[in-house]
């Protein structure tokens, strides 16, 4: 079997025929001339009226097997990221023996509600889905529940567009195809690519049961008031953590209650909205269910740099796609090129391309969820 060959390219000029001539000839250098099977594209805002010229010279100076894109607000280039300014970010991998079957979905209405179309033909079980999604049109989160139920040996990476605030702003694209809705991905398989999602929080407290609650709401936390649980968490905590508690609160939702004991990565992290006085309940960002084990999280700087790090220990690639918030970056860690830095300081360096989404797709638990506020791995 011939080892895969990647090579990932970045330009920052603002005329889109130029960006496109440096990407292009710095991945045919590295490929050797070769042709890439899988051509993964990210656009910042100032290209999205440029998308269906600067792709179609990008097809036909490189001829991919498949071509994947999105406009986002920031795009990721090696260690360097590049906010607010110009930016075109290319990810180009060369594996012949790769299959490789591209989507583009969208939503139909119908008598019994919204339905998903575009749905391919697979050929055997992909491992990997590679995403890439509308906000506005899309319904990603409800899409990842239903696969999560019909396929949930699939493992789905990716991201939503960031380029535009309101619907019909942000480019898709899929091949020859430039949209402005919908969704747009390539299955693979016969190459392994191992997912990392760092959620960038740390627990506190103690782990509770949820003994009472129903929707979106928790009434008890091992038999009292959800809102005395926080009182309780925030009374043991250090000023430090209460200060982080306070700024915004978040819970840890455990995937697999088959473990023992809780660390990084067991927990699916969501914001906490509201709490009610009266009631004792919390209000928190997704579903709970009766019996889940659940620790309540913060989130600052400092402990997202440290749970990137931690996720990433240990592991190896040879190339990596990098799907990070729009709100991370250096407005977040008050320096450039965090995310992009440390990938390339444990693992690097290594061919990177990647994007600052609005909403990060990747599995925690071995299921694939959405996440806000979270770096998304692809390593290859």
């Amino acid at each position: 079997m011939t080892p895969p060959r990647f090579a990932a390219a970045l330009s920052e000029h603002p005329v889109a025929s130029h960006a496109v001539g440096e990407v292009a000839g710095e991945v045919l250098e590295t490929l050797g001339g070769d042709e890439p099977d899988l051509l993964v594209v990210f656009a910042s805002p100032h290209f999205v009226g440029a998308m269906d010229d600067l792709t179609f010279a990008l097809g036909n100076l490189l001829e991919p097997r498949v071509l994947l894109g999105a406009t986002v607000v920031g795009v990721v280039g090696g260690a360097h990221e590049v906010e607010d300014s110009p930016g075109l970010a290319v990810f180009a991998v060369s594996f012949p023996e790769a299959s490789l079957t591209p989507a583009a979905l969208d939503v139909a209405r119908t008598p019994d509600g919204a339905a998903i179309t575009g749905w391919p033909e697979l050929a055997g079980d992909p491992s990997t889905l590679l995403l890439l999604a509308d906000p506005f049109s899309f319904p990603l989160d409800g899409f990842l529940a239903r696969l999560r139920d019909d396929r949930p040996e699939l493992q789905v990476i990716g991201g939503a567009a960031s380029a535009a605030r309101g619907p019909g702003g942000n480019r898709l694209v899929l091949d020859d195809r430039v949209t402005a809705s919908g969704a747009v991905g390539v299955f693979v398989d016969g190459v392994p690519v191992r997912a990392v999602v760092s959620q960038g929080c740390r627990p506190v407290g103690a782990p509770y049961v949820i003994t009472r609650g129903e929707g979106n709401r928790i009434q008890e936390l091992a038999g009292r008031s959800a809102v005395d649980r926080v009182q309780d968490t925030a009374a043991a905590a250090s000023e430090d953590d209460r200060a982080l508690m306070r700024a915004g609160l978040h819970l840890g939702i455990v995937v697999d209650e088959h473990r023992v004991d809780f660390e990084r990565g067991d927990f699916l992290v969501r914001n906490v909205l509201g709490g009610d006085p009266d009631t004792g309940a919390l209000v928190v960002g997704d579903e709970i269910t009766v019996g889940q084990t659940v620790q309540f999280h913060v989130r600052d700087a400092i402990a997202a740099d440290e749970d990137l790090r931690e996720m990433l220990a240990g592991e190896e690639a040879s190339a990596a796609l990098l799907f990070t918030c729009n709100g991370r970056g250096v407005r977040f860690f008050g320096e450039p090129d965090h995310d992009a830095g440390v990938l390339d300081q444990l693992l690097g360096p290594l061919p990177v391309a990647g994007a600052f989404c609005a909403g990060e797709v990747g599995p925690v638990g071995g299921r694939s969820f959405l996440h806000g506020f979270t770096a998304s791995l692809a390593l290859f």
